[in-house]
């Protein structure tokens, strides 16, 4: 199925958790917070949240500094 991550189309397999999106893809699992359609995944539900067709996840690394 597809899923927009970060604003690129991407397939992935059905039934794919967001924890294992974040994985395949490469990213860390600390410094980051995830949206899926517009709401922010707590890291606690990400091995819990399904995604569905379509689903567009939003990925946002925490900088420090200013």
């Amino acid at each position: 199925m597809n899923v927009v991550l970060n604003g690129t189309p991407k397939q992935v397999s059905e039934n794919t958790t967001l924890e294992v999106l974040l994985r395949d893809f490469g990213f860390p699992e600390r410094g980051i917070a995830v949206a899926v359609d517009g709401s922010v995944v707590p890291r606690a539900s990400w091995p819990a949240t399904g995604l569905h067709p379509d689903a567009t996840v939003e990925v946002l690394t925490a900088v420090q500094g200013g």
